[in-house]
């Protein structure tokens, strides 16, 4: 037998040789389906895009257009100011007789809202992440991680819609809040709607922990308890993190929660248990009732577009925190 016929006969040869075959035979449509999934890919990255170009285009009037600079200016809008006499502060009131627009009070009262709701679903989340994953058996892990996943899908007006209807009255008699819709009330409805984000990707990076490490611990004398707390937990931190920082980008940007549950307040103070105000509930409310063009038009869509660099810088952070630890992890 020849060297070729020796070469043609061993099972690599022959399975290249299907291979091969396979790639010329395949059908005309895996060419369509694959350029389906490019042009889909292409059509979401342009989307996105002109979502941007949009938000900027209207907000850009806020520096070159003179009518809207002679009312607001970007430093006005962070600086302090002083109206009739008074005391310079920040105050947002945009359809008074004399406009303020100042943005620190919204962008205070979203950052008080979505702090709480991290407080307070972060550890739920990641407690019951390292529960299913590790020590749940089989039969409960089967259900329990589809129920709370589940949650995902509760439309946010019925949370907010609960929220003021229900929790309001609870939370208040409480804790003896000031005001019965509050920042407390609206971070408590907020965090059920990111448990389900954080829960998922906490699992999901506690779950891909290569099993060798829970077997050398074991076997060097560890406990089941101490392995998951100091060599399962610290191996999965990259993914934790990221859930953590995509859960505040969730809460951040959510609207119907907080523009029923919040007071609507634009108050700027520490006080937990007053009203306030988010970027999102602005938006939502006032952007219906602006003339196109208007200063007050103008500066909603600079609030977009400071959202719109929050969660870009948050999404930027889940990154570099998910690259940070890898790479601690990888040089230990």
């Amino acid at each position: 037998m020849s060297t070729v016929t020796q070469l043609e006969a061993t099972p690599v040869a022959r399975k290249a040789g299907r291979a091969a075959s396979f790639r010329r035979k395949s059908p005309a449509w895996h060419g369509l389906a694959e350029w389906g999934i490019r042009a889909t890919a292409l059509l979401a990255i342009a989307a996105i895009v002109l979502i941007f170009v949009f938000i900027l285009k209207e907000a850009l009037p806020i520096l070159f257009d003179t009518h809207v600079r002679g009312e607001v200016s970007l430093m006005k809008m962070w600086l302090p100011q002083a109206w009739d006499g008074g005391p310079a502060r920040f105050s947002w009131q945009p359809a008074s007789e004399v406009p303020k627009y100042s943005l620190m009070p919204l962008v205070a009262g979203s950052l008080k809202v979505t702090l709480i709701a991290l407080v307070i679903s972060a550890p739920i989340a990641i407690l019951a992440a390292v529960y299913t994953a590790s020590i749940a058996p089989r039969r409960v892990r089967e259900v329990l991680k589809p129920v709370v996943e589940l949650l995902a899908g509760v439309p946010s007006v019925v949370l907010g819609v609960f929220a003021l209807i229900v929790a309001g009255t609870w939370l208040q008699k409480l804790f003896g809040f000031e005001h019965r819709l509050n920042a407390v009330l609206a971070g408590c409805a907020l965090s059920v709607t990111i448990v389900p984000l954080i829960f998922t990707i906490a699992e999901d990076a506690i779950t891909a922990v290569p099993r060798d490490y829970v077997d050398a611990s074991l076997a060097l004398g560890a406990t089941k308890m101490h392995t998951i707390l100091r060599v399962v937990v610290p191996a999965a931190v990259p993914g934790i993190a990221a859930g953590i920082v995509l859960g505040f980008g969730r809460a951040i940007g959510e609207t119907m929660i907080v523009v029923i549950a919040s007071g609507n307040a634009a108050l700027l103070d520490a006080t937990l248990g007053h009203s306030t105000r988010t970027i999102t509930a602005t938006i939502a409310q006032e952007m219906g009732e602006t003339v196109h063009g208007s200063p007050h038009y103008v500066v909603l869509f600079v609030l977009g577009a400071t959202l719109l660099a929050f969660t870009f810088v948050t999404n930027l952070g889940a990154q570099r925190i998910v690259e940070h630890f890898r790479k601690k992890r990888g040089g230990t």
